[in-house]
């Protein structure tokens, strides 16, 4: 079992922030050996933005934990699958019915992939085979293969289509098959020990053995959405939308990013500004002092964080001050442009540069 580690990467490369349980293993998915063996799991921690507006409904967050197994030059792919068929029936309850596979079916580089196929045929699982979705890089260049995802329904009565049809069925676990490491040319190289990286989001695993219709409904999240309708009476997207990016600010806090103009502290920046956002439309003398420590410190606990709430706290405060005052001088700048003339993009980059106003702050003050 492997400790999780911090969501900013070590190694500096291509990504902001840990976005998958396998980028701390990448040299070694790639043929180094690790000093723990060839069979590896471990839980990690792990911050996403690319489906930052889908957060709010059922089953998107930014920040969560992921749960993963690794075979480095071990067993090969179906036998990944069929370890994780056994666990997620007969260890986690989840009823065969209630699943459904998705597998790689080839492009131009590569053929589809008939073992994870022929697999799930055994098995009795229904598959769907796709394309891009089911192929997983990393990045442009490195280690990536065909992944092989299993699904599970979380709708009303009996499961309907597929995965590619109904949104209703859920990605749970993801199987990849690290074969290939690709070139900036685009061209695929064999790696020359092929892997297996496995990823399960903690939350959604949560969701479906508690029988919860959304992650915010999973115990996991239950101190938040306990806690903030008691202090600011939010509406239901609202709520969610401030228990998960406040909620993943504390953490990337805990892990030593500070706000700022670019890169890392920048997404710490744009998730406080739209959380506060969020607080404000209703009652602008709500405040993030609000917040009480235990909530704070359950955070981070539970994200395997040492940092005190203290911290935290304090820089919550400041960044919360700093965006009261950025709206203030906000609202005076935007008096000098004509009321109803839409802004132009040469406004928008002059607001940006001059007056430090990005062009999502201009859209809400001016909604």
């Amino acid at each position: 079992m492997l400790q999780g580690s911090s969501l900013v990467p070590s190694d500096g490369g291509q990504v902001l922030f840990t976005t998958a349980g396998m980028h701390p293993l990448t040299r070694y998915l790639e043929g180094f050996s690790h000093p723990r063996g060839r069979r590896l799991t471990g839980v990690q921690r792990c911050l996403r933005t690319t489906d930052l507006d889908e957060v709010g409904d059922n089953c998107h967050l930014t920040v969560f934990q992921m749960l993963g197994s690794w075979s480095l030059g071990d067993y090969q792919g179906p036998q990944s699958l069929r370890w994780g068929y056994q666990l997620t029936v007969d260890g986690f309850g989840i009823g065969r019915d209630r699943l459904h596979a998705t597998v790689f079916g080839g492009d131009e580089q590569v053929g589809p992939d008939i073992q994870s196929l022929q697999t799930w045929t055994e098995l009795g699982v229904p598959v769907e085979l796709t394309t891009g979705d089911n192929w997983w890089s990393n990045s442009p260049t490195g280690p990536c293969g065909p992944d092989s995802e299993i699904f599970a329904w979380t709708g009303d009565g009996a499961p309907q289509g597929t995965p590619g049809t109904d949104e209703r069925w859920m990605e749970l676990w993801n199987h990849v098959t690290m074969r290939y490491r690709r070139h900036a040319d685009g061209s695929l190289e064999p790696l020359p020990q092929p892997s297996v990286d496995t990823g399960m989001g903690l939350e959604r695993l949560l969701m479906i053995v508690q029988g919860k219709p959304s992650l915010f409904d999973s115990d996991v999240f239950q101190p938040w959405m306990s806690t903030l309708p008691g202090l600011w009476q939010p509406d239901q997207r609202s709520l969610r939308l401030l228990a998960d990016h406040l909620r993943a600010s504390i953490v990337i806090i805990g892990d030593g990013v500070r706000p700022s103009n670019a890169g890392r502290g920048y997404v710490l920046r744009r998730l406080l500004r739209r959380a506060l956002t969020v607080l404000w439309r209703g009652d602008s003398t709500r405040t993030l002092d609000d917040l009480p420590a235990s909530l704070l410190e359950h955070t981070l606990a539970q994200f395997g964080q040492e940092q005190g709430s203290g911290p935290v706290s304090d820089m919550l405060r400041t960044e919360e001050q700093r965006f009261a005052g950025l709206l203030t001088r906000g609202r005076k700048v935007l008096t000098q442009f004509s009321p109803g003339r839409p802004l132009t993009e040469d406004d928008l980059r002059y607001l940006h540069q001059t007056h430090g106003l990005p062009p999502e702050l201009v859209t809400e003050l001016l909604a």
